[in-house]
């Protein structure tokens, strides 16, 4: 069940997809396969492997987790209370979602809604 945002950290928060960063990496390999067909052709690659991500992958946020589906099918859950810090990159673009747990690290591409990622954690996971 997907419910809109509200603010509210009990809720369940679905992040919508944001398609800006696979559609600038496509947009920006077309000249570039013309001067260098393989790295425009890795580069147009990756931006279409990220628009399928986004496409596929959703994330929500729920009162004790973000959660990752794949369809309906839940394929990782991250609970909050092993996350020791978290950071979004580039505040005016955001490009990268960084967060550390107790026993690993993560980077992801923001193929979300960036706003509301922001807002869900700051709300669930205040920076330490």
């Amino acid at each position: 069940m997907t419910r809109t945002y509200a603010s509210n950290a009990a809720s369940t928060v679905e992040l919508k997809p944001s398609y800006n960063i696979p559609v600038v990496l496509v947009i920006a390999a077309i000249p570039l396969i013309l001067v260098q067909p393989i790295v425009g052709g890795a580069i147009a690659l990756f931006g279409l492997f990220l628009m399928f991500q986004a496409v596929t992958l959703r994330l929500q946020f729920t009162a004790t987790d973000l959660d990752i589906y794949r369809g309906e099918k839940l394929i990782r859950r991250f609970p909050y209370q092993e996350w020791q810090n978290w950071r979004i990159f580039w505040n005016g673009v955001p490009i990268l979602f960084y967060f550390k747990e107790v026993k690993s690290i993560h980077f992801l591409p923001i193929i979300f809604d960036p706003n509301t990622l922001k807002t869900c954690l700051e709300e669930r996971c205040p920076r330490i």
